[in-house]
């Protein structure tokens, strides 16, 4: 099984910044996407940030130019560095790992959630 362990979070002014921190452990498949969702009161959960098993960088819309995403494959862990925060980036925020092996399905896991609150 796989594990996720986040870390911060926490309340914020608008303006303001923080970071979050995933680590992962347990039998991984070595060519894996990790990231971050989200999920306000309400609302479905959405891709934040990720960098896929190519080495690719997704990020939502709403949060390019603010938010950046780094990763240390060999660690298994993923950091999310948030800044200019605003008070619509209020949420529970998920890290996520995925992968696919061959001749089977994609495999999601999650992390406990972290909550982020940012004040006007």
């Amino acid at each position: 099984q796989v594990s996720l362990v986040e870390s911060g979070g926490g309340l914020v002014q608008a303006g303001g910044s923080l970071r979050l921190s995933c680590a992962a452990s347990g039998t991984i498949w070595r060519f894996n996407s990790m990231g971050w969702y989200r999920q306000a009161p309400g609302n479905q959960r959405e891709l934040v940030a990720a960098i896929d098993e190519d080495g690719r960088f997704m990020y939502a819309d709403s949060v390019k130019g603010r938010f950046t995403i780094s990763r240390d494959p060999a660690a298994n862990t993923v950091d999310l560095q948030m800044n200019i925060l605003k008070p619509e980036d209020t949420a529970v925020y998920f890290c996520n790992l995925n992968y696919m092996k061959p001749f089977d399905t994609r495999r999601h896991f999650w992390g406990q959630g972290t909550q982020v609150t940012v004040s006007s």
